[in-house]
């Protein structure tokens, strides 16, 4: 278990920052949509797209994304945000489908 842990933590790290980075960079409303809508959709995907080239698909990691986003709509949003939670998780589902094509064995 630690192993798999010590060797995605570069994704986890990606996520981290992600979530809890780019939302200090909102100043109004209008950079709130763009970093909501565009900004942490695209990280997350294109995380998640690496995420399962390296590993495959993982039900777990497409998880994890939910947990880690939800603590974030406490600090940065509010109980309206709960939406993004569904919409990032099945932005994840997403990228790591898209990996399985692209996945060498």
């Amino acid at each position: 278990m630690m192993d798999k842990l010590k060797k995605n933590m570069v994704f986890y790290l990606l996520l981290l920052i992600d979530f809890y980075i780019v939302p200090w960079f909102i100043k109004n409303t209008g950079s709130a949509m763009i970093v909501m809508l565009v900004i942490i959709p695209l990280i997350c995907l294109i995380t998640s797209v690496f995420y399962g080239i390296r590993n495959g698909f993982n039900f777990w990691y497409i998880l994890i994304v939910a947990i880690m986003f939800a603590p974030s709509i406490f600090i940065f949003y509010n109980s309206s945000a709960w939406v993004y939670v569904v919409g990032y998780t099945v932005i994840a589902l997403l990228g790591n489908l898209i990996a399985l094509p692209l996945r060498k064995r």
